[in-house]
């Protein structure tokens, strides 16, 4: 593994451990214009790391005490059902849409984080049963369609929409990612190459990765890696959209 795919998985890593998600949409743009994968494989990688590196990140958050399973597998069920949907449509759509649908994407997550912030206000009572297989869906389709985990939305609605504690979202939206990003995964097996060779090592760097940034995350200011992590999804996600 090179120089530059080591230092994206560490980088990818980090930020899904310290923001609970996020991390993922800076792959498919990373691989693709850095690292010169076309996308679809691209796409793959991204999920397949995602899957791996959330895994890790939620055993450390379980660890911690700061996992609300329940609630994570109940979004997660959803998120799967939805993901397996945006997967099987995703791996039939061509490249440059897939792009744009990134690009957009981007760009819309950079302005919910500016817009409505996450904080570590305490939440009002936790949202019933309906309500967090609702949310579960159309992020699950998502996560499919352009190959990210969907934390840097599942995050801030868990909080938001579920009432979730921040520690807390932080930890189940890994579990959603995890199991989101793997039935996605399952819509382009045999539709587009499995590179195992740069898969294998670029997940295991980004699930050290993640762990050690859920190992940080209590100790930095949320709301300012939220507004530097914005920052870097409007500038990636127009860079996106004007070379699709």
């Amino acid at each position: 593994m090179t120089l530059m795919a080591l230092t994206l998985a560490v980088g990818i890593g980090v930020v899904m451990g310290l923001m609970g998600g996020g991390g993922s949409i800076l792959a498919v743009p990373a691989l693709t214009l850095l690292l010169h994968f076309p996308p679809k494989e691209a796409v793959v990688i991204s999920l397949t790391v995602v899957a791996i590196a959330a895994v890790a990140g939620a055993i450390g958050g379980f660890i911690r005490g700061t996992l609300p399973l329940a609630a994570g597998l109940v979004v997660g069920l959803a998120a799967t059902a939805g993901a397996l949907v945006g997967g099987f449509a995703g791996a039939r759509l061509a490249d440059a849409t897939q792009l744009r649908m990134l690009g957009v994407t981007m760009l819309v997550a950079a302005i919910l984080m500016f817009w409505h912030p996450v904080t570590d206000a305490a939440p009002a009572k936790p949202r019933a049963l309906p309500v967090l297989l609702l949310l579960g869906l159309p992020l699950g389709v998502l996560t499919g369609l352009i190959g990210v985990g969907g934390g840097f939305l599942i995050m801030p609605a868990l909080v938001i929409v579920a009432r979730l504690p921040m520690r807390e979202a932080a930890g189940a939206s890994l579990v959603v990612m995890a199991m989101a990003a793997t039935s996605g995964l399952a819509g382009y097996l045999g539709q587009t190459p499995l590179a195992l060779s740069f898969i294998v090592p670029f997940a295991v760097v980004a699930a050290t990765g993640t762990i050690a940034g859920g190992m940080m995350a209590h100790r930095l200011p949320q709301h300012r890696l939220q507004q530097a992590f914005a920052a870097t999804l409007v500038v990636l996600g127009s860079f996106v959209l004007i070379r699709s």
